[in-house]
């Protein structure tokens, strides 16, 4: 069996220290498999875009000759997304509540009021869990991701999304439709929220089969 190379992406305003990260490097760990943890914040989540990451992500596996397997979380499931889509290196995709609809779902939580003041401002104070702290947030992260639709997301990769049906960040609907676009798309559902971290195991147990094909 050819040897590949494993990446995960960790969400918007998390970090390699997340629950998830942590216990996944773990478990990888347990079968002999190192899982690359990339640090998406670079030190400045404030000048954070989705362009940034996945130009952070090629550049640190530009010289890695090995297949990549991307599993990705919520923003950095979109992220994982986009990098298969545009680098034929990624042969596999593993996504927990993947932000997809991202633009839609998050800012018509803000409101027009608080967008328009983003704009105005230039940036936006939010919350990231890692620091436990309130940051800025640049609005060029609104305008960058603007550029990127998920209807262009059309590679046929295998793809195993997981998400949770009590999701109250990214609603589950925006899995079902994606995958109900894609036929190469596989979704489990589980009785989660957006954090998953009730199902770890179940998780596991589902990466576990990817690793075994």
């Amino acid at each position: 069996m050819k040897e590949k190379n494993y990446i995960y992406l960790h969400g918007f305003a998390s970090s390699p220290a997340s629950k998830k990260a942590q216990y996944l490097r773990d478990r990888f760990a347990s079968v002999g498999i190192n899982l690359n943890i990339p640090d998406l914040n670079q030190g400045d989540f404030s000048h954070l875009t989705l362009t940034r990451q996945l130009k952070q992500i090629e550049s640190e596996f530009a010289t890695v000759s090995k297949p990549i397997i991307g599993i990705g979380s919520s923003f950095g499931g979109l992220t994982a997304a986009w990098l298969a889509e545009q680098n034929l290196c990624v042969e596999q995709l593993i996504l927990l509540a993947p932000a997809f609809n991202f633009l839609s779902e998050w800012f018509l939580k803000l409101g027009t009021e608080t967008l328009n003041q983003w704009k105005d401002q230039g940036n936006l104070s939010v919350y990231h869990y890692a620091e436990n702290r309130n940051l800025p947030l640049h609005y060029q992260f609104f305008e960058d991701l603007s550029q990127y639709s998920d209807q262009q997301l059309q590679r046929e990769i295998p793809t195993l999304i997981i998400h949770g049906i009590e999701d109250e960040i990214i609603p589950i609907q925006a899995s079902r439709n994606y995958a109900e676009q894609r036929p190469w798309v596989k979704l489990i559902e589980l009785n989660s929220d957006h954090t998953l971290d009730n199902v770890l195991d179940e998780i596991w147990q589902e990466i576990q089969r990817v690793l075994k094909k």
